[in-house]
């Protein structure tokens, strides 16, 4: 791939058709340019298709993981501001959101950024941002990178940086996608507990006793599910709270080696997040969705999106459907024994997804970095991450 751009902008131009019917958002800040034009231009598909990749070795080669909620934190992108654009990036989402999301994400209080209609905004916009400080410090790696994934909402913000939609247009998806989300949480008490098992332990066991136990309370057609794969072993499980105490209290009885409730208000990737479907589904219709310019894993399947009629459609399925992040790591990290790895970048807040690519390939992990997004002026940190919450 060659590249013709000596620099490119990072702030997306801002769209006016969005939301559930028409919206008219402002006109971009000037010199405010397509997310994707960077990647358009090093890709340069008519004349140069995909063949030159071919010429570059595997460790020339960048991924970028999109990390979710759950990973939010009060002071998130205050290592980002000194950075072109990232300012004029909260503006445009403050007109989009209609509130100020710069201040809620660096002051707070962490019970208001918690909120997951206020939470995956956050996690979208500041995601974003770490690409700015990562082009920034690293041009090449936004130049060099093939692949691109992100854990749930994560995944919005890797279809954007790929350019397959538009910042205003994603991030109102994104909006509207929490608020609905946040609505079937509180009419529901129910959570996700990320559990670290053994190989014999009995997840589907688990829950199906959990459920057992929920009826027993008198709840009718309770949910405990498998939400999320991890790693091997480890997975978070969704459901009503009830369920979830229950496994709590009799976690040895399943070899559970460690249990955790996660930050967030619901049991999210559950028929529970059910009412949020039709108003997710209704405003990406809204949403004109490109081919993606680098590789984007889908969180339903694993495998990278094929057409652009497949994202529309499994974004929706996403919110009921179980994140196959372990396999997701499988496909965009399988090769042959003895060949390189890319680099990966982890941009956003929390080393998350980083401590879950150690666990699922240890060698990919060894060319990963974190790009913080709460200390400004230093290149993407290579350190070690949490383990996962």
């Amino acid at each position: 791939m060659s590249v013709r751009v000596a620099r490119a902008a990072w702030v997306p131009a801002w769209r006016a058709r969005c939301g559930r019917g028409t919206s008219t958002f402002p006109a971009p800040p000037p010199g405010a340019v397509d997310v994707a034009q960077l990647l358009r231009e090093a890709t340069s598909a008519e004349e140069e298709p995909w063949g030159a990749a071919a010429r570059r070795t595997p460790d020339q080669c960048s991924v970028l993981l999109f990390p979710g909620q759950g990973s939010q934190v009060v002071g998130m992108g205050r290592g980002l501001l000194g950075y072109p654009r990232v300012r004029e990036l909260y503006a445009a989402a403050r007109r989009v959101l209609g509130y100020d999301l710069l201040e809620l994400s660096l002051r707070g209080p962490q019970e208001a950024l918690d909120r997951t209609a206020v939470c995956q905004p956050a996690v979208f916009v500041a995601s974003l941002a770490a690409v700015e400080k990562l082009h920034h410090l690293q041009p090449a790696v936004i130049e060099n990178c093939v692949a691109a994934a992100g854990f749930s909402v994560g995944e919005f913000a890797a279809l954007v940086f790929a350019g397959a939609m538009e910042f205003s247009e994603g991030l109102y998806a994104v909006k509207v996608r929490a608020e609905a989300m946040q609505e079937a949480s509180d009419a529901v008490p129910s959570g996700m507990l990320t559990v670290l098992g053994q190989h014999q332990s009995k997840f589907t066991a688990a829950c199906l006793e959990a459920r057992e136990h929920c009826k027993s309370l008198g709840i009718e057609d309770p949910v405990c599910e498998v939400s999320n794969y991890l790693f091997p072993d480890c997975r978070v499980i969704s459901g009503h709270l009830e369920a979830l105490q229950f496994l709590q209290k009799n976690s040895s009885k399943y070899h559970f080696r460690r249990t955790k409730m996660l930050p967030v208000s619901g049991g999210f990737h559950t028929r529970l997040m059910a009412p949020a479907l039709e108003p997710l589904a209704q405003v990406l219709k809204t949403v004109e969705i490109r081919k993606p310019l680098v590789s984007v894993h889908s969180n339903v399947s694993g495998s990278r999106y094929a057409h652009p009629t497949h994202i529309q459609k499994l974004l929706v399925q996403q919110v009921v459907s179980p994140v196959k992040w372990e396999q997701t790591m499988h496909a965009i990290y399988e090769r042959r024994k003895g060949t390189a790895f890319p680099r990966t970048f982890e941009v956003g807040p929390g080393r998350q997804l980083g401590s879950i690519l150690k666990s699922c390939n240890l060698q990919a992990w060894k060319a990963y970095s974190h790009v913080d997004t709460l200390q400004g002026g230093q290149d993407p940190d290579p350190q070690e991450g949490e383990c996962p919450q």
